[in-house]
């Protein structure tokens, strides 16, 4: 699976958009922002996380944090992620590279509206050196995600 998982789903349902790679790895926000040349807040990090015995993947801007309360009232439960090896038998990709789509079993996918301040976001693609860079509306389009407000971008320090 993977990044040609990935590259495949794209291929098929958004064969406009491509999927960069970079020399530099981008298994974190940091990084994947440095590599890509744009804010942190427009990596679009998905997170694997069980909701009772169900796993889903929500995506935020790579600012954001979850906002426990909002993620309770929500979802009716407590955010906890999956390892390292469950997000990887789950969605195919290995966590700092998963996106929410070229996946091995289909999940739900949850779409914080943090990633609405930007006009365009960059998920990972199934690597942790790839991502796409598209609208929040276009990853919508694609993910099929619900719209969820759980999370919340620090003030600048």
């Amino acid at each position: 699976m993977t990044a040609e998982s990935a590259a495949a789903f794209l291929a098929e349902h958004a064969p406009e958009l491509t999927v960069l790679v970079t020399q530099d790895s981008t298994a974190t926000v940091p990084l994947a922002a440095a590599a890509h040349g744009v804010a942190p807040g427009q990596i679009a990090k998905t997170l694997s996380l069980w909701h009772g015995d169900v796993p889903v993947l929500l995506v935020m801007a790579g600012d954001a944090r979850i906002d426990n309360q909002a993620y309770k009232a929500t979802f009716g439960c407590k955010a906890r992620m999956l390892s390292a090896d469950e997000a990887l038998a789950r969605t195919g990709h290995p966590v700092g590279g998963v996106c929410p789509f070229g996946l091995t079993e289909p999940l739900p996918v949850y779409l914080d509206r943090s990633l609405l301040a930007w006009e365009e976001v960059l998920p990972a693609a199934g690597g942790t050196n790839t991502a796409v860079r598209l609208t929040p509306s276009r990853l919508a389009d694609l993910t099929g995600g619900t719209w969820v407000d759980v999370a919340r971008v620090a003030p600048p320090a």
